[in-house]
């Protein structure tokens, strides 16, 4: 099969979608090719005998503002997590809550066996300061290893081990938080400002959302492709030639189609559990992580108590570990019963996803080049923050790239 086309975009992840729809809405004429059979690339929802299973632990803020610009927030219909985080320990579970937001858990908060009271406020005043910090701001600010960046706010010692390496190392897939702290203090300051949580019909719901405003005929699904070439792409099922080419592929794959065009991106890995549980372990839909990491899990959650969507007729538990290697069902379950101080013997394991390319590893420049040259551009969060804001904005720069090139 041939198709000829003004743009063809290789892949049908939020930043293929972002960087189409943007084309589009210029009036260009746009072909994608999605080698699966549905859109979303990471970003995907399994049902799975009346359940709602992300392929992996994935949240979306409603505060990004390329997704503001893009979607239709108010149609996700987002299910937001408690602005807090419950701290485990051999003693219980300890909520610390964002003052703020949820000022009636403001002296539980204070009570958390997280730290002294000065070091505690040492950690509000950054994040506030975070929160408060224009993008430009950060964006000027010197880059070193993230870790460093909190020592230098006074971030250490037991604030440091029980709260905000067990948090935010389940963020980042990075448990040394040696993440670039410019790319770390961006992620602070969405988690500062935005209301987090899950579309009511799962994360799919955002790259169906960004498909559906397309024409039928403009996306391609299971179409993989084997070769990038100045004006075409070649397939299993043809070739498709066009001006111009937008690879929107992850990095790793964008580098094995591209070559020396761009180098390999290394990725951080994680793996995700899902459980069924008789009855909700934790009355709040906050993430739950282990300040004396006891197991595997770095952070676990009951979707339902925010999402009761994702299982109408049960308690889902998400669990997820670092690294691309499975530790085992039983060791995950084992970890869960000291999280939630319960017995979770009786709890059914309902799937296990790896996602071994789950991150891509910030490093160097927040925004690398779009354009490489001969018409073809390449996008993805592996060219700007790896999350989501990331790969919709690479997916619009590389699109308005291409209009400016082709005027």
């Amino acid at each position: 099969m041939a198709i000829e086309t003004d743009t063809v975009v290789v892949g049908a992840g939020l930043a293929g979608l972002a960087a189409a729809r943007t084309l589009l809405d210029a009036g260009r004429e746009v072909v994608v090719v999605e080698a699966d059979e549905a859109p979303g690339g990471r970003v995907r929802t399994d049902r799975v005998d009346g359940l709602l299973l992300d392929r992996g632990f994935q949240v979306f803020n409603a505060a990004y503002p390329a997704a503001r610009e893009l979607l239709d927030i108010d149609a996700l219909r987002l299910r937001p997590f408690l602005p807090a985080v419950l701290v485990s320990d051999r003693d219980g579970l300890h909520i610390v809550a964002d003052p703020r937001r949820l000022p009636a858990r403001f002296r539980e908060t204070l009570r958390a066996p997280i730290g002294s009271l000065p070091r505690k406020a040492m950690l509000g005043a950054y994040a506030a300061a975070l929160a408060a910090a224009s993008a430009r701001t950060l964006r000027g600010r010197d880059d070193r290893p993230f870790r460093v960046r909190l020592a230098n706010y006074g971030i250490t010692g037991p604030v440091l081990e029980r709260f905000v390496r067990p948090l935010l190392s389940g963020v980042f897939l990075d448990p040394d938080l040696t993440v670039p702290s410019r790319f770390a203090e961006f992620v602070v300051r969405s988690l500062a400002r935005g209301e987090i949580g899950v579309p009511a019909g799962g994360m799919r719901a955002i790259p169906d959302q960004l498909a559906a405003g397309m024409p039928a005929d403009s996306v391609q699904y299971s179409y993989p492709i084997r070769e990038v070439a100045p004006g075409r792409v070649t397939g299993d099922f043809g070739t498709v030639t066009a001006r111009s080419v937008v690879v929107a592929v992850g990095g790793h794959v964008a580098a094995s189609l591209l070559g020396d065009r761009v180098p390999n991106t290394p990725t951080r890995g994680c793996v995700t559990h899902y459980h069924l549980a008789d009855f909700p372990p934790v009355a709040d839909g906050a993430l739950v992580v282990d300040a004396e990491r006891r197991g595997p899990v770095a952070n676990s959650v009951v979707l339902t108590n925010a999402a009761p969507e994702y299982a109408p007729r049960g308690v889902l538990v998400s669990s997820t570990s670092i690294g691309p290697d499975d530790p085992g069902e039983e060791a995950v379950r084992a970890h869960l019963a000291k999280l939630y101080h319960q017995d979770t013997s009786a709890w059914r394991h309902v799937r296990t996803y790896r996602v071994p390319h789950a991150l891509p590893v910030a490093n160097g420049s927040l925004r690398k080049p779009v354009a490489l040259g001969d018409g073809i551009y390449v996008c993805g969060d592996h060219r700007d923050t790896p999350s989501i804001q990331g790969a919709l904005v690479s997916g619009r720069r590389a699109a308005r790239a291409v209009l400016r090139d082709t005027e």
